[in-house]
């Protein structure tokens, strides 16, 4: 081999290990992201909550609708109030399936989120819900491009999942999507919201 050859090819093995280091330095920047995420709505910060989405973001919560863009989704997330005592709604992110997109500039994850919403003296809950999200490289960082949270489950902390079932969090009466969702099972049903991905092994869908 050549000295240009070799030179050729450790230029090109050079590529390959800064495009794969980018990588792993991207599905941490997402990691933290949606963790992020998690801990702002845990404590009713909408401001905050609302700075993690690009522009031109979309955000689906259950079935209360698609809010479209920056400005839509401060609205979605002010309409959930201020931080009240007594009041807990953790929403705790688990369980990353993360794959950054070949471009290196979008990214796909799919995660769970584990939530004990109520209120003392009050009501109590127990949720869970998968999200599909699309991520964006916008302006030299990673921001959340659409946010598609599918509710799996809902009830009450007493009695818990084996004693009832709430059915699916629909629309507010007082604030209407720019788009309306399409319904679908929660527990007792079986539903399954689907991969943005294909088994990795068998590459079946």
């Amino acid at each position: 081999m050549t000295i240009e050859a070799k030179l050729q090819a450790l230029t090109e093995a050079l590529a390959r290990v800064e495009k794969r280091a980018q990588a792993a330095e991207d599905y941490i920047a997402i990691s933290n992201l949606q963790r992020t995420y998690g801990y702002y709505v845990d404590k009713f910060q909408w401001e905050q909550v609302a700075d993690l989405f690009a522009r031109d973001a979309v955000i689906e919560i259950n079935a209360r609708g698609k809010f479209k863009g920056h400005e839509r989704i401060r609205e979605y997330m002010r309409h959930f109030g201020p931080a009240q005592r007594g009041v807990l709604m953790n929403h705790i992110q688990l369980q990353p399936v993360i794959h950054i997109d070949e471009d290196g500039e979008t990214a796909h994850g799919r995660w769970r989120a584990m939530m004990q919403v109520g209120e003392l003296g009050g009501v109590a809950r127990l949720g869970e819900a998968i999200y599909e999200n699309r991520y964006i490289k916008e302006d030299g960082v990673w921001k959340i491009a659409s946010l598609r949270a599918y509710q799996t489950f809902y009830v009450p902390y007493e009695g818990g999942w084996g004693k009832e079932a709430l059915p699916l969090v629909t629309h507010f009466d007082d604030l209407e999507p720019d788009e309306y969702s399409e319904p679908y099972p929660v527990f007792p049903d079986v539903f399954i919201p689907p991969y943005h991905y294909t088994n990795p092994v068998s590459g079946r869908e």
